[in-house]
C-alpha cells in the first residue's frame, strides 16, 4: 500500500468539544458520504465529500450528527458513551456495535503511590458499550442518505443493553467466556470491528487473542418476535442450535482494529491487542463470505495489503473504508499533531492498495 495524499475531516465545533475528531474509532462510506464514529460520546457522525474541479474528492465535511439515543434504546441513557468501535453498511441498514469491554481505571498524573495502586484495582462495566445496533437508512430530501428510528415496517432496533448481549452469548463459549471478566486493555473481550455479509454478522475482536490466533465471532441477528425494537441471536443452522460461532486467524500475533467487505472478501485492520503502538497491518481474507463454520484461517490462507503507519503514543488506526477498487480511507485515534490542521479539521490517509 502506498499513501496517495491525506484528506481532512470536517467537524462541528460541538463534535470537536466533545473531542470526537481526536477519537475517531470507526468509518463506512456510503456513497458520497462517510458514516464514522468516536469512542467517547454516544453518537454516529455523517460527513460529506467536497469534491473539485476534477471530480476528485478533497475533504469530507458538513458534517450531520446522529443520536443513538434517539433511534434505539441506550441501557445507560442517553449521554454516558457508547465506545462505538465498529460501522457497516448492508443492504438499506447502517449497523454500529460497541466495544462489549471492561475497562481499567488507569492512575493519573502526580497521584501518590497508593492512590495510583487504587485505580489499577478499579474495573468499571459501562453498560452502553454491550450493545449492537441496527439502523433504518433511507434518502433524505437533499438525496444523501440518513438513519431513521422507522420506515415502514423496518426499526431501529439493539442486541443487547437490558437485554441479552453479545457478551451474554459468549458466557458458555469454551474459548472466550475466561475472558468476559477481564478489561479489554489486559487481553479481555474488546469489539473493535464489524461486517454484515448477507444475514451474518461477523465481529472482530482485538482481544483476547489466544496463543496468538485472533478471533471472529459469527452471529445471525433477526428481530425479536415480541418487540420489532429488540434483536436477538437466531440458531444459525436452525432449530435449537448455536446462535454464535467463532472464526480463529492466524494474523501473527495481532488482534481486529477493524473489519470492511470487498467482494467475497474481507479486509482485516489488524494491530495489537493490548496498549501498544504497533504493528498496524492490513490482510485480506479471500472468500470470508463463503468461509467454512468454526474453521482455523492459516496464515497461507490470508493475504497480506500492507503495513499502516504509527505513532509513539498516537495515530492508531482504527477504521478502514473502501473508497474504490483501488483506493482506501484510513481513520485514527490519537491522532499526532501534524494531522491536526488550523482550522479545526483531522487528516485521513487516503491509501492504494491492490485487489
Amino acid at each position: 500500500m502506498q499513501l496517495q495524499r491525506r484528506i481532512p475531516l470536517h467537524f462541528s465545533q460541538a463534535s470537536r468539544e466533545a473531542a470526537t475528531h481526536t477519537n475517531l474509532s470507526a468509518v463506512r462510506r456510503d456513497g458520497p458520504c462517510l458514516w464514522v464514529a468516536g469512542d467517547e460520546t454516544a453518537t454516529i457522525e455523517r460527513l460529506t465529500a467536497v469534491a473539485g474541479d476534477d471530480g476528485r474528492v478533497t475533504a469530507y465535511g458538513a458534517e450531520r450528527s446522529v443520536r443513538l439515543a434517539d433511534l434505539v434504546d441506550l441501557p445507560a441513557g442517553p449521554d454516558d458513551e457508547a465506545d462505538i468501535e465498529g460501522l457497516s453498511r448492508a443492504d438499506g441498514w447502517l449497523w454500529a456495535i460497541g466495544s462489549h469491554s471492561l475497562k481499567r481505571k488507569k492512575p493519573k498524573p502526580g497521584q501518590s503511590p497508593a492512590k495510583a495502586r487504587k485505580r489499577l484495582a478499579s474495573v468499571v462495566r459501562e453498560e452502553n458499550r454491550y450493545i449492537l445496533a441496527r439502523l433504518p437508512l433511507v434518502t433524505g430530501d437533499d438525496g444523501l442518505p440518513e438513519v431513521v428510528r422507522t420506515d415502514g415496517d423496518r426499526t431501529a432496533a439493539v442486541l443487547g443493553g437490558r437485554e441479552a448481549s453479545l457478551a451474554d452469548l459468549l458466557a458458555d463459549d469454551p474459548h472466550l467466556a475466561p475472558f468476559l471478566s477481564i478489561p479489554s486493555k489486559d487481553n479481555g473481550l474488546d469489539v473493535e470491528g464489524v461486517a454484515v455479509v448477507d444475514d451474518r454478522v461477523f465481529v472482530g475482536l482485538r482481544g483476547p487473542v489466544l496463543r496468538g490466533w485472533a478471533v471472529l465471532v459469527e452471529i445471525s441477528p433477526e428481530p425479536h418476535p415480541r418487540d420489532p425494537a429488540r434483536l436477538r441471536a437466531r440458531p444459525l443452522d436452525g432449530g435449537d442450535g448455536p446462535r454464535h460461532r467463532t472464526h480463529f486467524l492466524d494474523l501473527g500475533g495481532l488482534g481486529v482494529r477493524d473489519l470492511c467487505p470487498h467482494g467475497d472478501d474481507l479486509l482485516i485492520l489488524t494491530g495489537p491487542s493490548m496498549d501498544l503502538d504497533g504493528p498496524v497491518r492490513l490482510v485480506r481474507w479471500p472468500g470470508a463470505r463463503r468461509a467454512a463454520p468454526s474453521g482455523l484461517v492459516t496464515a497461507d490462507e490470508l493475504r497480506p495489503v500492507g503495513d499502516l503507519p504509527y505513532g509513539d503514543g498516537d495515530n492508531h488506526a482504527e477504521g478502514v473504508a473502501v473508497l474504490s477498487d483501488t483506493e482506501l480511507l484510513v481513520v485514527y485515534d490519537s491522532p499526532a499533531p501534524d494531522r491536526l490542521t488550523l482550522d479545526g479539521a483531522v487528516l485521513a490517509d487516503v491509501m492504494r492498495f491492490s485487489v
